[in-house]
């Protein structure tokens, strides 16, 4: 697995900043975007169709400095 932001494509819609969404990394170096925010919403995909436009989980990531 990857950081949140490491590898996240900027055409993933609001998955790009939200702190729910991760990358995940498939054996043969396919790269997804996981929603962490499905385990407590359980109407949220694991794996989201992207680009995401609107979520009612969406939370803006904090940027680190």
């Amino acid at each position: 697995m990857t950081s949140p932001t490491e590898h996240t494509p900027p055409h993933a819609g609001l998955c790009a900043t939200c702190q729910h969404a991760r990358t995940v990394e498939s054996a043969k170096g396919s790269l997804f975007l996981l929603c962490d925010a499905h385990r407590t919403h359980p109407e949220l995909p694991k794996y989201p169709r992207l680009p995401v436009l609107a979520c009612p989980a969406y939370t803006e990531r904090e940027t680190q400095t």
